[in-house]
């Protein structure tokens, strides 16, 4: 089941990344149309940035579903495929721990009981924790920077979800051996 929902993760992980990257290719040609014409609208690289953002970790945790992620093989294949298989695991592992420690940081980052506890009012939370995470503005869109920045709470649940359903699979198919 966690194999298959981490499928299904990765699969609308993709189809945002890519919507991402059809948004910045019509926000650089909106750009470049505007700058010509002499009527930039300076709102659209910023946009462009955070669009890329989002691509970029949303494509990422992808490719740790699917094992795309670019790696250094020499000493896997140099390895007996025992010693590689348990090399492999131990990769997982380590994806698993730093997505355990992304979330983490998260967490301290967004203080979510904190804000909470300040009844989701921004100024208690801010004048409590001195942390203006709810309230920062964009420089030119005008949008909270939170808004840009919940995509590390996704990009943390789809390195768990991922790097997890692999250790659970090795874990399977070390059990039925």
């Amino acid at each position: 089941m966690l194999q298959t929902f981490s499928r299904r993760w990765a699969r609308a992980e993709l189809a945002c990344a890519a919507a991402f990257a059809a948004a910045i290719t019509a926000l650089i040609l909106l750009n470049v149309l505007t700058r010509s014409i002499g009527f930039a609208l300076y709102w659209v690289d910023e946009l462009a940035v955070y669009a890329m953002i989002w691509m970029t970790l949303l494509a990422a945790s992808a490719a740790v579903h699917h094992k795309d992620a670019v790696a250094v093989t020499i000493a896997t294949d140099a390895l007996p495929q025992d010693a590689a298989r348990v090399l492999s695991r131990l990769v997982d592992a380590v994806i698993f721990a730093l997505a355990l420690l992304t979330a983490w940081f998260c967490w301290r980052w967004f203080l979510p009981l904190e804000f909470a506890r300040a009844g989701f009012d921004v100024e208690t939370f801010q004048g409590a924790t001195f942390n203006f995470i709810y309230s920062e503005p964009t420089n030119t869109l005008g949008l909270r920077k939170v808004w840009v920045w919940s995509i590390m709470w996704l990009f943390a649940f789809g390195l768990i979800l991922h790097s997890l359903s692999h250790l659970t699979a090795a874990t399977d198919r070390k059990g039925t051996s």
